[in-house]
């Protein structure tokens, strides 16, 4: 937070205030990890978030002013301290559970991502040898192509920027970027469906056993639990049925009844 701060102009006494805060945040953390180290021993190392806060302290305590490094390095670490924001990732629960189904989605979205690129490939060769020669700016080669649908696929500016352009001197050439921009887009909203189904199921993952820790029960006790209760809510809902049934049929019956009266 410092050195965002510091990005803007201050008073040498908000910039001195700074600095003691942010002396005592760093100790907090050594402190915070010291303890954990203590407490938890060997273990401390085999939680990947330990690992990530452990890494974060180290680089927040990279001495930049005493060892005697260039100074575009110097300035290069002491930036690095701006990574110390990140430890809130590991403090809110909320944070974590995305974080770890993001990590945890990655193989099933690498499928999708391998779509994507040969979606790309195929697009790229294409657009080179149809456009490369009017617009080589875009479609000169394929590294070109590849940047150009990459802006295209983002929407920054493909309408009036590029596809319009190109449609000046080839009128057909919607019939190549509309369907990109559809299947791009297609594939980008699968990913992320992906990522937050995962999240969803993580959260749940964790609510679950969480609640069976609380409770004292066993990932099976608290299955059987959740059936007994799903089971309880089928047996009020067939009797709401049966009830509304007989009314009908009384119902019924009271218009049967009435019919030979009148």
């Amino acid at each position: 937070m410092r050195i965002g701060i510091q990005t803007t102009h201050l008073s040498p006494e908000v910039a001195q205030a700074l600095a003691v805060f942010d002396n005592v945040c760093l100790a907090i953390y050594i402190v915070e990890a010291a303890l954990k180290l203590i407490a938890w021993h060997g273990d401390y190392f085999r939680n990947g978030w330990n690992d990530f806060d452990f890494t974060i302290v180290v680089l927040c305590c990279i001495p930049t002013g005493i060892i005697p490094f260039p100074v575009q390095v110097a300035r290069v670490l002491r930036v690095l301290r701006v990574f110390r924001v990140l430890r809130l990732v590991s403090m809110f629960r909320e944070m974590r559970i995305i974080i770890e189904a993001l990590g945890r989605a990655i193989p099933g979205v690498a499928w999708t991502a391998l779509l994507l690129i040969v979606i790309y490939y195929v697009f790229a060769v294409i657009g080179t040898n149809m456009f490369g020669e009017a617009f080589p700016e875009w479609f000169g080669d394929l590294g070109k192509s590849f940047y150009t649908l990459f802006q295209v696929m983002t929407l920054e500016s493909w309408s009036m920027g590029i596809s319009r352009p190109v449609m000046e001197v080839f009128p057909w050439a919607w019939v190549y970027f509309v369907p990109f921009v559809i299947i791009s887009a297609f594939v980008i909203v699968n990913i992320i469906v992906g990522v937050v189904d995962q999240t969803h199921r993580q959260a749940e993952d964790e609510d679950l056993e969480e609640r069976s820790k609380r409770e004292g029960l066993s990932p099976d006790d608290e299955l059987l639990k959740q059936i007994a209760q799903l089971k309880e809510q089928v047996e009020r809902v067939d009797a709401l049925v049966s009830l509304q049934v007989e009314q009908r049929r009384q119902d019924q019956r009271s218009a049967e009844k009435a019919e030979p009266e009148a």
